[in-house]
């Protein structure tokens, strides 16, 4: 669910003082518009696949039941999803072209919302559903707050990553460590940090006067950082939910 191949930025680069990225003119607020309008059409189309995944294995008893039966499905899923990242994170041309990106980004958004969905159906659905709000609602407020704030976060990159180090790190801990107060602590940090890349992924794609941004070119990777940054969110806020409730 983390995302280590998704923060290496492939098509970043520095902005000159007209906000222009080499190769492209970020003057012209029409590509610009364009660009935002597709990442975030192609953002709510994988949002929707995966509410529709964790509402049936949260609600549908014969969907449970047959992932009772079948739960290495869940290994399949995992594999796929870590190999479709890896590649649409290593590899330029095949996130570039179309329609090999939309074949990759939507097999990835299948696997993640299987995954999501086999998760989802262990946790009680008041949780699943309480989570899903909160998320909704921060993700929100951090978008229009990237959107509105003066703050340059894409020089965070950096910080960002030494942030998840720790966070990987901690995480590894708590798998020996069973203790409830840690879970808690160690979803809190994950939802704090995954909510920082967040604003940091957004304004990665507003370009304009930030220091760093996205090129048009990659609106696939620039969707797939979004998408993966609101299901961490949401990961870490139900584990958050799940660990006060017990």
């Amino acid at each position: 669910m983390s995302q280590p191949a998704g923060y290496a930025q492939p098509g970043a680069a520095d902005l000159g003082e007209d906000g222009s990225v080499k190769g492209f003119d970020f003057s012209d607020q029409t590509i610009r518009k364009a660009f935002i309008r597709k990442v975030y059409s192609i953002l709510m189309v994988q949002l929707l696949i995966t509410m529709a995944f964790i509402t049936l294995f949260t609600y549908h008893q014969g969907t449970q039941m047959w992932f009772a039966r079948n739960q290495w499905m869940m290994w399949v899923a995992l594999g796929v999803t870590f190999v479709t990242l890896i590649v649409m994170a290593c590899c330029g041309n095949v996130r570039r072209q179309a329609p090999m990106n939309f074949i990759f980004l939507g097999i990835f958004t299948l696997a993640e919302s299987f995954l999501l969905g086999a998760i989802s159906s262990t946790r009680a659905p008041e949780a699943v559903m309480m989570a899903v709000g909160v998320t909704a609602a921060v993700c929100l407020a951090l978008t229009i707050f990237a959107l509105q704030t003066k703050w340059d976060f894409t020089m965070m990159g950096g910080f960002l990553v030494c942030a998840s180090v720790v966070l990987l790190l901690l995480g590894i801990v708590s798998i020996f460590v069973r203790n409830n107060t840690l879970q808690l602590v160690y979803a809190c940090i994950g939802a704090l940090l995954f909510s920082m890349y967040l604003v940091y992924d957004t304004q990665l794609m507003m370009g304009g006067k930030h220091k760093y941004s996205i090129s048009p070119e990659e609106y696939i990777f620039a969707a797939l950082n979004l998408y993966l940054d609101i299901v961490n969110i949401f990961l870490y806020i139900l584990t958050i939910i799940s660990a006060t409730k017990d």
